[in-house]
This record gives C-alpha cells, structure tokens and sequence, in this order.
C-alpha cells in the first residue's frame, strides 16, 4: 500500500478501487484562448456538466479517474479538484508536456532536458502553481512513425522525473507506433517499466507489437473504447480478447480517452457517418458495453477486475 496524490489530497492505493486511467474533464488545444470566434468558456455550465458524468460514473461503480491532461493542452486542477469535491471521485492529475504538433511548445524547446525534469518534479512534490495540488503522474506524447528531438526531450525528462520522485509514467501514442521506442528511450534512462503505460496501444491490433512491449514488463492502455473513427472497437476488442487469453491481463488497463469539456473549438465538424462512429466516445461506454461484451466473449470477471482495479493499484504503488 502507498500514499498517492489526487487534486484533493493524498490517497491510499487501496482506496482507489475501479479506476478509468486516461480520460479529461478539460482539453484546450494550445492557443484556445486566443479564439475570439470560439464559444465563451461557461466555467459554472462546465462544473456542472463535469460533476455530473462523475457522479454517473461512481453509480455504475467508478472509484478514481486519472486525467493525464499536459500542461500545454488546457489543464485545470482547480477545475478537476471542484469537480472531484462535488462527485466523490478520486481524481489524479498529470504533469508533463503534449507531443510537438500540438502541444505549445515554444518556452519548452528552448529548455533543457534538465530544465524539464525539474519543472515535472516540482509538480508532484511542491504543487502545480499557486494551487497547492500535486501532480500524481507524468505524462509524456510522441505523434505518428517517429519522435521528434523535442519528443525525446520530454519523453527523458519524464525518466529522471520518474526516477526522482517514483511517480509513475503515462504516454501519447498514435495509431499504434513508436511505442516500442519510447521504452527504448525510457530502458537508456533506467525506468522501472512496472512504472509505464503505453497509452493507447490499442490504436493497433498488431499483437507482435503488443507483445513485444508487454513481455518487456509494462503496462499497455486499451484506452480509447469509444473512438470507433481512430480504430474500431471490434477490433480493439478482438486485440484485447487474445492478449487476456493468453495471459496478460495483468499488464493491461482500459479508458477511452473522453473528453468531457472542450475549450474554443474542440473537434474538427464531422459529417454523419463520422459523428455515429463516436456515438460511444464518452467514460460509461467500458462499464455499459464492452465489460459485458468481454463477458460474453467468456472473460471471467476476475480477469475484468485485474484490468479495471488491481493493475491500476499496482502501477501506483510501484
């Protein structure tokens, strides 16, 4: 058992039950606020809308929701801390940087790796600006078949980070690549990966890739259920079926991503048939369709419990 922070104080890991591991209250893509086109920002409406998705999923069972928010992309632990009051919910709060295409990255590419390390360690032990709330995990992207120099940068600094301070790490992936690289960047800097999620490795149905980062001794993220127009859940569930039949539901958690306050504009406008291929993309999906799809698919519930209670206790207490 051990201490972790949530954006309300401190918690026990045997406190923190079922817990989605990657979904947001808020995201803003960097410059949001320079829209003077976008919607007004309602803060009391989104407080409100926010609450309310957290108290729905604490009925269907939800204990803790991590939101890996960058600091680049809109994050809000004030926000998340009212929400977390209201609801009952664990909340737990990120510290790290968004991949180079759309993270604001300007004042960061001029900084060193150690530079970095040292404004992440900060966040988890002194507190995120003025608020007093720690960070209780390091968040860190890389965009589609490479890393860039900046990627690299924040992906090490998110090693000695960890390393310092023993917070564990959560990605950025896309389209199922370059995980693989960034636990070769992570094994340079000597990380314990009982400590890392490769976040949505479920972007991929490619279990060669998949094995091959999970018999290295991470964790993957199934992590984006819902967001049939990125890939589609079937085969997202034909993935995760074969990986716990054979054995690693020990090294798997499952989220969708969701988002449940844009600020500005958020996704682009979709036609029809794109917006119907997202009609699942919100954090009741995992708990309404697909637990008793893998149900169905004869996934005993002990196997269901380790991705959705006991692996997320065990990478915080790692």
């Amino acid at each position: 058992m051990k201490t972790i922070n949530t954006v309300t104080g401190t918690v026990s890991t045997d406190k923190l039950g079922v817990t989605l591991m990657h979904e947001h209250l808020l995201i803003g893509w960097a410059g949001w606020e320079l829209d003077c086109t976008a919607p007004r920002f309602d803060r009391k409406t989104a407080l409100r809308q926010a609450t309310e998705r957290l108290k729905e999923l604490k009925d269907l069972g939800l204990s803790t929701f991590v939101d890996p928010c960058p600091n680049d992309i809109g994050r809000d632990v004030v926000f998340m801390a009212e929400v977390a009051a209201a609801s009952g919910i664990n909340v737990i709060c990120a510290t790290g940087l968004y991949k180079e295409e759309l993270g604001n990255t300007p004042y960061f590419k001029q900084r060193s790796v150690e530079e970095i390390t040292d404004v992440y360690a900060a966040e988890l032990t002194k507190g995120i600006g003025e608020t007093g709330i720690k960070a209780g995990i390091i968040k860190c992207a890389t965009g589609k078949d490479r890393i860039t120099e900046y990627e690299e940068k924040c992906l090490r600094a998110a090693a000695r980070a960890s390393k310092r301070t023993g917070a564990p790490i959560t990605t950025h992936t896309d389209e199922g690549t370059m995980g693989r690289e960034q636990l070769d960047i992570f094994a340079s800097e000597g990380v314990d990966f009982g400590r890392v999620v490769i976040g949505h490795s479920c972007g991929s149905s490619d279990l060669r890739y998949h094995t091959d980062m999970l018999d290295r001794g991470c964790y993957l993220g199934f992590d984006r259920f819902g967001l049939d127009f990125l890939h589609p859940d079937r085969l997202r569930m034909a993935a995760l079926i074969g990986l716990v039949g054979v054995g690693f539901e020990r090294q798997l958690v499952l989220s969708h991503d969701s988002v449940a306050c844009w600020l500005g504009k958020g996704l682009p406008d979709m036609d029809e048939k794109t917006r119907k291929l997202i009609e699942n993309w919100n954090p009741t999906h995992i708990f309404k369709h697909i637990v008793p799809a893998l149900k169905e698919a004869g996934v005993p519930q002990r196997k269901i419990d380790a991705m959705l209670m006991e692996n997320p206790r065990r990478y915080f207490e790692s």
